[in-house]
């Protein structure tokens, strides 16, 4: 525990330097200036039951936000309680409308566990994914509050299964009920000593199936498809860049494509168009331009509406696969389309594993190979309605996690 603690303590002074040069760490130390006054001005007004969802960022927040939609549906007389941990979930989503306190997550110290927990007084916890604090944990249990793990999932090469992993196996019981996305996880808690776990899936699955079921239209991108075959290409990185510009100049007769840029910013935009020898427009023009049909690229430039846009595409590309990391492919695959990523950083994404395995995702390696694959499916019908199906039936069997978890919360809300 000592540690641990020294860890924190240095993890708050690195923090507090990079501050001084870098703004992502300036929100995060700004943040938390002054939290518990804050957190005990806003909550003194409230006198009724209070659920805790804790999300580290914004990815872990799609997680938890079918949870907590369905578990503010089902329980109104109590209020939520959403933190996050890092500045890109709570600065994107700080005025969410259906959490009715939303704060960063105190400096994991057991002073701050202790006054958090005495302030907050949670009638159940839900921490999503990989969200293991040794102090709120361990307080969380000392006053008897019912702890969720909600879409965890675990694998060998984690601390918790190494032979020097005991301090965090300890964290692990201080958990009430773990719902996992696989069976392996079931696996290894059990070798443990783990047994409170139910095999729930992802809760992600709910929730983009849930927006590919909204109507309504996004009336510039169907206007600018205009009944041609498109190629949708989401969370686009300069890596990937390097690869989608010659395909697009290729095949800038026989498809349209959508870009949406991860990062949108003008220099990056601007590289988009200069690298591109094709007719583009950006959204942001879109809404004035005439014969709009005619252009062969749109760029989305403003973020919000990914998820819907790939509705118009028959194929997809998700970016960050030959970077960082492979980027959500759940919204495009609940439109049963193929989805093409990059083959560097992707394995740790089960679902983009598993759709590789049954045909309906393709890793590439560079422009030759997504063009390659690209013409396998484009030139046999039979080959691409087959990746469609998969997608699209992947999603459908992988759903009902929230259900689980709500059920579960509510019984033990009901006690």
């Amino acid at each position: 525990m000592i540690l641990y603690s020294i860890a924190i303590w240095l993890l708050r002074q690195a923090y507090a330097i990079v501050s001084l040069f870098h703004t992502k760490a300036r929100l995060f130390v700004s943040g938390r200036l002054s939290l518990f006054e804050k957190i005990k001005h806003v909550l003194s007004k409230n006198n009724g039951p209070l659920i805790w969802v804790h999300c580290a960022s914004l990815g872990e927040f799609e997680q938890g936000r079918p949870i907590i939609e369905s578990l503010k549906n089902q329980n109104s007389a109590f209020k939520i309680l959403l933190t996050f941990f890092s500045p890109s979930g709570y600065e994107v989503r700080k005025n969410y409308a259906h959490a009715d306190y939303i704060f960063y997550l105190p400096w994991d110290t057991s002073k701050n566990a202790k006054e958090f927990i005495q302030i907050t007084k949670p009638s159940l916890a839900i921490f999503i994914k990989y969200e293991f604090w040794y102090h709120f944990t361990k307080e969380l249990k000392k006053n008897n509050v019912p702890l969720i793990s909600a879409s965890s999932i675990f694998r060998a090469d984690q601390i918790f299964f190494k032979w020097y992993g005991s301090f965090f196996r300890n964290i692990l019981e201080n958990f009430s009920h773990f719902f996992v996305q696989t069976e392996p996880s079931i696996d290894l808690l059990k070798k443990i000593g783990i047994t409170q776990v139910t095999l729930a899936g992802d809760t992600r699955f709910d929730r983009v199936f849930e927006i590919t079921q909204q109507t309504g239209e996004i009336e510039i991108a169907r206007k600018f498809k205009n009944s041609e075959k498109t190629f949708v290409v989401g969370s686009l990185w300069p890596e990937d860049l390097d690869v989608l510009a010659p395909f697009i100049n290729e095949h800038r007769n026989s498809l349209k494509f959508i870009l949406a840029p991860h990062e949108i910013s003008e220099r990056f935009i601007l590289q988009i168009e200069q690298l591109l020898s094709v007719k583009t427009i950006r959204y942001s023009n879109a809404q004035s331009a005439e014969n709009l049909e005619t252009y062969s690229v749109l760029i989305i430039d403003n973020i919000g509406m990914l998820s819907i846009l790939y509705r118009y595409g028959e194929f997809a590309f998700v970016g960050g696969a030959f970077g960082k990391g492979l980027h959500n492919i759940l919204e495009a695959a609940c439109y049963g389309i193929p989805i093409f990523f990059g083959d560097q950083n992707y394995q740790k994404f089960q679902e983009a594993n598993e759709l590789i395995m049954r045909g309906g995702a393709f890793a590439v390696s560079g422009y030759i190979d997504l063009k390659k694959n690209f013409e396998l499916l484009n030139n046999k019908p039979e080959s691409f309605l087959l990746a469609c199906d998969v997608t699209r039936s992947y999603v459908e069997d992988n759903l009902g996690a929230t259900t689980k978890i709500v059920s579960y919360c509510n019984k033990v809300l009901s006690a």
